[in-house]
């Protein structure tokens, strides 16, 4: 997902479930931050490098494909941004341990670490909070992809298309063509997305994530069907809009399970009657054919809550944490932040490491 979804619908949410205005914007500014909160940045404001919850660019570019360098990307990636749905998947009989391994890290909603993800979060700091929604989310966006690299995993070909309304209820297909232009931005007329160059090695870090679909799963309005090599070639259609709006209301169920309104928090709940007076506007938004929908979701947070949603801002809370001495950066909205970030991973790197998967490398905890 993008800053239109991770910020500005993660207010709406945290606004619906029940938190004030001020408490909705620090839990999406949380929610954004862990696309944002790289060694790069951490290093810069003189952070703990445990910390962090992506890598930039560059860093990917200097990253190591060997056994210690993959479980480096890969305690970053499946733990905020490819939460695994199921460590103990089968396949069929003859599917060796190495891809096993790979298989069983697949992104997806619905699965026991998106609970243990969200009961993390409660009784901690708002931080935590937004960390657990941001995770959450893409459960649902970036379902079908893994967080590891893997050209087996998470390959696209020319047997991907995109699904277009045709205004009578049913949807015509339209094949999509990826192009490798970084400088160029998705034309949706076209339904031509940038992704990742083609390389056949499987480790490489082209194939990490959903790279080679571009910021296609991240657009709230796609439809599309692919046949991906692990699901024995068969069709694997993803309706976005559905899942969304799913994403949506599950966010709400999580949140009001931490503010307390709940006893626990159930796999595949979502609470629709929250939503009920919006619902015509929030699908409106999230079918809306357009690259980014950061002003929609913005009107619609002003709207709940009738107080202004100010823009994203990374550096918002830098300045706090750089003059903090060394006693108090834990209690500030970064420190709170990182050690939220640090509790997260280590679960979810203990959990993958109990599996008997090391592709995430040891666990202090196990």
């Amino acid at each position: 997902m993008q800053k239109d979804f991770h910020y500005y619908a993660t207010y709406c949410a945290a606004f619906i479930a029940g938190y004030s205005h001020e408490e909705s914007l620090d839990i999406a500014y949380s929610a954004q931050f862990v696309d944002e909160c790289s060694r790069t940045l951490l290093a810069k404001i003189k952070g703990p490098s445990l910390a962090a919850t992506t890598q930039m660019q560059l860093e990917m570019m200097d990253a190591r494909t060997d056994p210690v360098g993959l479980q480096d990307i890969t305690r970053i990636w499946a733990s905020f941004h490819f939460l695994p749905k199921d460590l103990y998947a089968e396949k069929k009989k003859g599917c060796g341990i190495s891809y096993m391994n790979k298989y069983r890290l697949i992104a997806g909603p619905n699965g026991d670490l998106v609970v243990k993800t969200v009961e993390l979060a409660k009784g901690r700091p708002l931080q935590s909070v937004g960390i657990a929604m941001h995770v959450l989310a893409d459960t649902w966006a970036h379902a079908n992809f893994a967080g590891t690299p893997s050209l087996v995993i998470n390959n696209t070909d020319y047997n991907f298309y995109e699904l277009l309304p045709d205004g009578k209820g049913g949807y015509t297909e339209k094949q999509i063509n990826f192009v490798h232009k970084a400088s160029s931005p998705d034309d949706l007329d076209n339904s031509t997305y940038t992704n990742t160059l083609y390389q056949r090695a499987e480790n490489t870090i082209m194939n990490l994530g959903h790279g080679r679909a571009g910021h296609l799963p991240d657009y709230s309005f796609v439809r599309y069907r692919y046949l991906p090599a692990w699901g024995g070639y068969n069709d694997i259609v993803k309706d976005n809009p559905s899942d969304y709006i799913k994403a949506f209301t599950q966010m709400i169920q999580a949140m009001k399970f931490i503010r307390g309104e709940y006893p626990s928090f159930e796999k595949d709940t979502y609470d629709e009657e929250a939503v009920r007076s919006w619902r015509e506007k929030i699908m409106g938004i999230i079918e809306k054919r357009q690259i980014n929908a950061e002003a929609d979701w913005k009107a619609f947070g002003e709207e709940l809550s009738g107080q202004t949603v100010e823009d994203f801002s990374t550096d918002k809370y830098f300045a706090e944490y750089t003059g903090a001495s060394s006693s108090e950066k834990d209690e500030t909205f970064i420190g709170r932040f990182t050690k939220g970030a640090i509790a997260h991973k280590g679960m979810v790197v203990d959990e993958i490491f109990r599996s008997g998967n090391m592709l995430a490398g040891f666990s202090k905890q196990g």
